[in-house]
């Protein structure tokens, strides 16, 4: 899932500052897991604003509303209609999901109120860590379904490096905490799967192109 950040309130403040009439509307798939742009959290994005405006004697009205999904057209079509009635959206999604409505909604303003962090896993409740980069070639099926490329401080797609103690990463003390060492824990999951061998296999440098380097990236696939 994509992992999101909610913006200081005095960034989204000065963004939406223009408008009188204003339209925040939420993600309840990725950002709402992440606990950052849901429908509780557009309530509390619309409550804080109307107070932080209020108080600048600023009259702002500002309307609520929250989708299943923000970077699939078909499920914008509410945002859209509601749209028309306010002057600019607010949205509570992942960077695709504010591209899909700037895209939908030519002449309306279209401000984005996360900031989108990493695509990750959820740990534990409030706790997220990112677990995928979307490089474009993927290394799971050789490194027993964990990801070195990511979880890797130095990315080494043929570890370990000598700096691992203990099997955490030598960035835990700059951290402050523990961070284990991908490559170890590549090395136990292989040798309870009795697949230590796949550590033979060599991993030539990648073509981070695939992972964007040339340009926006798109699959296209024939259905």
């Amino acid at each position: 899932m994509v992992v999101g950040e909610r913006k200081a309130l005095s960034e989204i403040k000065e963004m939406v500052r223009p408008y009188g009439k204003i339209l925040i509307a939420g993600c309840d798939t990725c950002t709402a897991e992440s606990l950052s742009g849901g429908r509780k959290q557009v309530a509390e994005l619309a409550a804080a604003l109307e107070m932080a405006f209020r108080l600048e004697g600023k009259d702002v009205e500002i309307l609520e509303i929250s989708v299943d999904r923000q970077c699939i057209h078909d499920f914008l079509l509410d945002i859209i209609d509601r749209s028309g009635e306010v002057e600019a959206v607010l949205s509570m999604a992942c960077g695709a999901g504010v591209q899909s409505l700037a895209e939908r909604l030519p002449a309306k303003p279209i401000y984005p109120a996360l900031n989108t962090m990493f695509i990750g896993e959820t740990v534990s409740n409030g706790l997220w860590q990112e677990r995928c980069q979307g490089c474009g070639d993927c290394l799971l099926g050789v490194t027993g379904g964990l990801c070195p490329v990511t979880r890797c401080a130095k990315g080494l797609l043929n570890g370990p490096c000598g700096g691992s103690q203990g099997g955490l990463c030598e960035v835990s003390a700059v951290l402050k905490c523990d961070v284990p060492c991908i490559w170890h824990l590549i090395y136990d999951r292989l040798e309870q799967l009795g697949e230590l061998e796949r550590l033979n296999t060599y991993a030539p440098p990648k073509d981070w192109r695939r992972g964007g380097g040339i340009g926006p990236r798109q699959l296209v696939r024939q259905v």
